[in-house]
């Protein structure tokens, strides 16, 4: 009886010591990526970026890169954020293009988010929109290889953010005023 007693009187006590480290763990697990995240930021080499999607209102903040390695995590969890919009297919977006919206907010010498109106397109929404914007998008528009962001950035002059992009000569670099965005992908350097 003893025995028993003793059993009975440990298994609250073993199972509230297990709910608590349990609930220490998820904490911790829970507390990582922000604690990788904040890792990463403190590296010298660091290349980090701030993204606001107009049409899904998510937001990113992220280390995509540490000196010559990119990030597989940030690099998924990018892909994932510029997915269409329209029909959820999530692509690859060509690393190059983190790489020139970093470089773009150097030149400026910004430090707020990127509004993103578009990222990746599937080839289905980018006939669609082809045939609804009159004439206004590419038939093989590099969006629909992850190549092309549309983007602006509050607080900078459309104007602005054309020239910074045109000053890289490292692809190519639309402008609308009228759409109120500036086009720029990692294809050969030219501009309209």
């Amino acid at each position: 009886m003893a025995d028993r007693m003793r059993w009975t009187m440990r298994t609250p006590s073993s199972r509230r010591f297990f709910l608590h480290r349990s609930a220490q763990l998820a904490l911790v697990g829970a507390a990582l990526p922000l604690t990788a995240r904040s890792v990463y930021a403190a590296l010298p080499a660091a290349r980090s970026l701030m993204l606001d999607h107009t049409h899904t209102g998510e937001r990113i903040a992220l280390v995509y890169a540490v000196g010559e390695r990119y990030v597989p995590e940030a690099l998924s969890s990018l892909n994932h954020f510029l997915r269409d919009h329209y029909a959820g297919d999530v692509g690859v977006i060509d690393p190059q293009l983190f790489d020139l919206l970093h470089r773009v907010q150097q030149t400026l010498g910004a430090g707020q988010s990127f509004q993103v109106i578009s990222g990746y397109r599937c080839p289905s929404t980018n006939e669609s929109l082809r045939s609804t914007r009159g004439g206004g998008v590419a038939k093989h528009s590099l969006h629909m290889e992850g190549k092309a962001i549309d983007i602006r950035l509050p607080g900078v002059a459309l104007g602005d953010l054309r020239d910074a992009s045109l000053s890289l000569r490292a692809g190519g670099v639309g402008y609308y005023p009228d759409q109120q965005f500036v086009h720029i992908d990692t294809g050969r350097v030219r501009n309209w």
